[in-house]
C-alpha cells in the first residue's frame, strides 16, 4: 500500500510541495518539538526529569524539553522510514557502553521512552500501528500533513531570510 506524499502547503505561503525531506533535520526537529510543546497534547511522564535515556548513559538529559525533542525526532524517523517499532528506536538511540578496562560494546537504549512516545503520538493521530508482517508504526495522513506543514513553515522562513 503506497501513501501519496501530498503536502498541506498552500500557494499563499509562497512555498508549495515541501516535505520533511526538504528541510534540515536539526531545524525540523527543533521546530516540531516547539510545536508539540506549544499544543500541549503530549503529557510528560512523571519520571521524565529523573530518567536516564539508556543504560550506557551516566546522567539524565540536561535539556528540560528533551522529551519533546525526542518525540519530534521519533516522529520524523517514522515519517522517513515507516514500519519502525520500539526495537528499532532502541537501536537508533543506543551507543557504546564503556566498561572500564574491558573493550567497549554496543548498548541499546531503554525501551520505555519510545514506547511512551509512540503511545502519545498515536493518541494525537500522528502515527498508527502498521499492519505489515513485522508490525511497527507508520505515519498517518493527518500526521504527514502536520509534519509537512511544519516543514513548509521552516522552508518559508529560510526563503524569507535569504
Amino acid at each position: 500500500m503506497s501513501d501519496p506524499r501530498v503536502s498541506n502547503n498552500t500557494p499563499e505561503d509562497g512555498v508549495t510541495g515541501v516535505t520533511v525531506k526538504d528541510v534540515p533535520a536539526g531545524d525540523f526537529i527543533v521546530a516540531y518539538a516547539a510545536h508539540l510543546k506549544r499544543t500541549g497534547k503530549i503529557e510528560l511522564p512523571k519520571w521524565s526529569d529523573l530518567v536516564k535515556t539508556a543504560k550506557h548513559k551516566e546522567l539524565a538529559p540536561y535539556d528540560p524539553d528533551w522529551y519533546y525533542v525526542r518525540a519530534a525526532a521519533i516522529a520524523r524517523r517514522v515519517y522517513l522510514r515507516g514500519n519502525v517499532g520500539v526495537g528499532a528506536m532502541r537501536k537508533i538511540y543506543g551507543g557504546s557502553q564503556r566498561r572500564g578496562t574491558i573493550k567497549e560494546k554496543f548498548s541499546m537504549s531503554g525501551g520505555s521512552i519510545p514506547r511512551h512516545i509512540f503511545a502519545q503520538l498515536e493518541t494525537m493521530k500522528i502515527i498508527e500501528k502498521s499492519d505489515g508482517p513485522k508490525g511497527g508504526r507508520r505515519i498517518t495522513e493527518t500526521g504527514q500533513r502536520d509534519l509537512d506543514s511544519i516543514a513548509g513553515q521552516i522552508k518559508a522562513a529560510q526563503a524569507a531570510d535569504e
